[in-house]
């Protein structure tokens, strides 16, 4: 393995594993916050009991992408180190905001986790919103950075390095806008759906049980909207690659020769030597459509750079097809939920819906996964797109295998204690039959009227 390859392995393996406790830490504290104020609000104590073992399982896994975190930043300065020297300097600001937007989630959740009956309730509440913006904060702070790496600005290159950096210009670069508005609502979506599918599958074995019943309508509260909204930032992210990114788009749509009025290309197997795909389904002009909002538009193929300049064209277009297709689904189902929760249908006892959410379970994770492959791989060869080259960034120490296999055990090794940890904190969860979960107060006794989701 050679040390570009060892690197780019690492450096991705540690990047698909940190980026599932990203995502659910910018989601994950929405759903305890907004479960805490139903609490609030109506007094039923189910909803106390989820606001507790979420802000259990978010204190788990921030903890857990703490750690997974600490190796990236190492890694980015002993794999990277001609990225880092060109860049440091540029993309120190939204880094550096992240680890302050970190710090403040942390003082928060802390507050959060041993501030029950210590503060008051509305302080309480308010700590579990400072979690929850916090946490976004940093996600949105580190997309800023990597969609620098894809449209760089706010310096000048002269002699091979950067001058007259201006960091603000840097962050307001042309993919910011589009990137957080996408990452962000794949995380509320992924982690929303996660949540959902899971109480839906022991939904499907006890309909009546209050705890899953309450859980699975914030989990969709959380999820729904931005499942539908997730496609339109997606169109608005596929512009802007059409433009600034052409060579990516050509090959997520595996487009082999510039032409107008592009077809958009549904599945397939990209052919690479014979410049072709494969047992694809075509829409005759919908992809200059889709890009450029004009059916008749020129779309820029693969042919208009050489191809030692071409990323990795099967990978990029199966995980583009993969994202679509999954983020289709989501957004599927959530117009379902939207449409029985419009009509007041009952969901927990619908057993086909239940069935479908629960399939949904990981597939925002895994679209989040391909989605980043596609980011990642679409740039390459370069690591700064049009400036620096993968190839010329990467550190020259052999023997990185060993470091590359240690990682990888280590992450396997915590994601089996997450996954145990969070079987205590939710599959282990308590029966509560509907009538009791939604009328009894908690701490008061008193029952009131209402009805079931």
């Amino acid at each position: 393995m050679s040390d570009l390859l060892a690197a780019r392995s690492q450096m991705g393996i540690s990047l698909a594993f940190h980026i599932v406790f990203a995502v659910i830490g910018i989601a994950m504290p929405v759903m305890m916050v907004v479960a805490e104020r139903r609490w609030q609000v109506t007094g039923h104590a189910v909803y106390l009991e989820l606001a507790k073992r979420w802000a259990r399982g978010t204190a788990i896994l921030f903890a857990v992408g703490a750690v997974s975190g600490t190796v990236l930043s190492f890694e980015l300065g002993l794999l990277w180190p001609g990225f880092m020297d060109f860049a440091g300097a540029i993309i120190g600001m939204p880094f550096s905001l992240e680890g302050f937007a970190f710090f403040t989630e942390a003082i928060f959740l802390g507050v959060y986790l041993y501030g029950w009956e210590r503060i008051s309730s509305r302080a309480h509440l308010w700590a579990g919103v400072a979690v929850a913006l916090s946490g976004a904060a940093s996600g949105i702070f580190v997309v800023i950075a990597n969609a620098w790496m894809n449209a760089p600005a706010g310096f000048e290159l002269v002699n091979g390095r950067a001058v007259n950096v201006d960091p603000i210009a840097a962050m307001g670069n042309a993919a910011a806008l589009s990137q957080t508005i996408h990452m962000t609502l794949a995380a509320y979506a992924a982690t929303g759906f996660a949540v959902a599918g899971i109480h839906a599958f022991l939904l499907l074995r006890d309909p009546a049980n209050a705890f899953h019943r309450r859980a699975l309508e914030i989990a969709l509260i959380v999820a729904a909207p931005a499942a539908v909204l997730q496609p339109l930032s997606g169109d608005l992210a596929a512009r802007h690659i059409a433009v600034h990114q052409p060579v990516k788009l050509a090959a997520a749509e595996a487009v082999f020769r510039t032409q107008a009025g592009a077809p958009l290309t549904l599945g397939g197997w990209p052919d690479v030597e014979a410049r072709e795909t494969r047992f694809a389904v075509e829409i005759p002009y919908a992809l200059s459509l889709l890009a450029f909002h004009d059916p008749h538009a020129v779309v820029k193929g693969l042919d208009a750079v050489p191809p030692e300049d071409w990323p990795n064209v099967r990978a990029v277009h199966l995980s583009f097809q993969l994202m679509v297709a999954l983020g289709t689904y989501l957004a599927l189902v959530s117009l379902w939920v939207g449409w029985l929760g419009w009509r007041r249908r009952e969901l927990a006892h619908n057993r086909w819906l239940m069935r479908a959410i629960a399939l949904a379970t990981p597939m925002g994770f895994i679209a989040v996964e391909a989605g980043w492959m596609v980011t990642e791989l679409g740039r390459q060869p370069w690591v700064i797109y049009g400036v620096l080259r993968t190839a010329d960034a990467v550190t020259p120490m052999p023997g990185l295998v060993v470091p590359f296999v240690t990682f990888t055990l280590l992450y396997c090794f915590l994601g089996v204690i997450v996954a145990w940890l969070l079987y205590r904190q939710i599959l282990r969860s308590p029966t509560v039959p509907e009538w009791r979960g939604f009328y009894m107060r908690s701490g008061s006794g008193e029952r009131g009227a209402g009805s079931g989701t």
